[in-house]
């Protein structure tokens, strides 16, 4: 109520300013036909008026408001690379057997161009883990992912997520393997069908994982010139990352 009468005031008083200045107009000039004769234009105009104001200003505005909002949730998606993506990046990638073929394609450098991450994308797209039995420590992944459940968890609460499908995508991946993980009571000796239904979880989530990580790089390197620094340092694709800067 208290802002539906601020604004009534101003209304009001605007109304009656422009009143006030048009009867002051006709008592200093003493006709009435110029004065009516451009209300009536503006009156014409309007609808285009109204055209610019309500579609295209308030389209700018919309698209400029999402854009912050997406920003804000790039804070958020850094939290998650920060707290567990980046950790679950090596765990599951420890069970792709070509693994170290991903060094190379995701290389990610200070250097890299736009263009370049548009082919690292393509490229894991079209990537299919070859999954490892043998290599697997399923265990490891199990625990891992249990300890950060409410905060994975958490971050599914946060209804601006709803903005970003891809990053919440990823999520509902990394809950369902969880899920899948927990279910089993013991993860030795498992037969070769449910290793294999396990490896398409993996696959799922690793896949979704990695492409929102190139995007969470892209987005550091254009706002984030300081944090791209040390993610490039830490890159979990680059054997040889060293957080240590070298000259």
């Amino acid at each position: 109520m208290d802002r539906l009468s601020w604004k009534m005031k101003v209304v009001l008083l605007l109304t009656g300013t422009s009143m006030a200045l048009a009867l002051f107009h006709v008592l200093l000039f003493g006709e009435t036909h110029t004065l009516f004769f451009y209300l009536a234009l503006d009156v014409v105009f309007v609808p285009v008026q109204v055209l610019l104001v309500t579609v295209l200003i308030e389209r700018l505005l919309s698209e400029r408001e999402k854009q912050t909002l997406l920003r804000k949730l790039n804070m958020v998606i850094g939290a998650f690379f920060g707290e567990m993506g980046n950790r679950l990046l090596r765990m599951m990638g420890a069970t792709c057997a070509d693994f170290s073929s991903l060094a190379e394609p995701l290389a990610v450098a200070q250097d890299w161009r736009r263009t370049q991450y548009e082919a690292a994308s393509e490229f894991i797209k079209g990537y299919q883990c070859e999954f490892d039995p043998d290599n697997v420590q399923l265990q490891d992944l199990k625990e891992f992912l249990l300890k950060k459940r409410d905060f994975s968890l958490g971050l599914l609460q946060n209804s601006n997520l709803l903005e970003h499908d891809a990053f919440t995508d990823l999520l509902w991946a990394v809950c369902h393997l969880t899920e899948e993980l927990e279910a089993r009571k013991t993860l030795q000796n498992l037969p070769r069908s449910d290793l294999n239904h396990l490896a398409a979880d993996i696959q799922r989530a690793f896949g979704l994982l990695v492409r929102e990580w190139l995007s969470y790089m892209l987005h550091l390197r254009k706002h984030y010139p300081y944090m791209y620094s040390l993610a490039v340092r830490t890159n979990p694709f680059n054997p040889t990352a060293n957080p240590v800067v070298v000259e």
